[in-house]
């Protein structure tokens, strides 16, 4: 179950970054759209993902090699119904993080 998703990737210049972090996405509640934003350390193979309550990927950002630096990347879940939805990112075998948020109509 994948629902096609509008995922925007905003890189900001590198500044020095000395770990992981992934925000709370922002606004949260959020109706349609929202940012996630984190910040990478160092390069990696980085997963951002959307899953609903039981588990089901509702949708993937990101699937890819980045460079180290801080990313933004706007989540559209126009398709999705209202309900809590967690996100988590994973660096290789590096970091994993998930966070909740919440989408209302």
């Amino acid at each position: 179950l994948s629902i096609d998703t509008l995922a925007t990737n905003i890189s900001y210049p590198l500044t020095q970054v000395n770990s992981y972090i992934l925000d709370q996405n922002y606004p949260n509640p959020f109706n349609p759209t929202t940012k996630i934003q984190f910040s990478l350390p160092v390069s990696g193979n980085v997963s951002l993902k959307v899953f609903d309550m039981v588990g089901r990927t509702v949708a993937t950002l990101v699937n890819q090699n980045l460079n180290a630096g801080n990313y933004s990347y706007e989540f559209n879940g126009s398709g999705i119904s209202s309900g809590v939805y967690f996100y988590r990112l994973e660096v290789a075998d590096q970091f994993i993080e998930t966070k909740k948020m919440l989408m209302v109509k």
